[in-house]
């Protein structure tokens, strides 16, 4: 079956000396790479971002109570003009 890639100039010029090289079409090289990502397992899901939550996490949020403005001087140690 004949289709149409979009490969970058600089890894398409590498395949083709690779398939010179090693004397096969580069329409072999390219079936056995994706014959090889094929084989592999699936990569492994996204980065997990460790828990690193501190206090109870079932009691209550300090800061729900707080207003924008008492939220922002917390954050920034410094009162806003209000």
């Amino acid at each position: 079956m004949k289709t149409t890639l979009d490969i970058q100039d600089a890894l398409l010029d590498r395949a083709r000396r690779y398939a010179k090289e090693v004397r096969r079409p580069l329409r072999a090289i390219v079936e056995d790479g994706l014959r090889r990502v094929l084989s592999e397992p699936p990569a492994s899901h996204g980065y997990r971002l460790v828990d690193a939550s501190v206090g109870d996490p079932d009691g209550t949020d300090p800061l729900e109570a707080l207003s924008w403005h008492d939220l922002r001087e917390e954050i920034y140690g410094e009162p806003t003009i209000r």
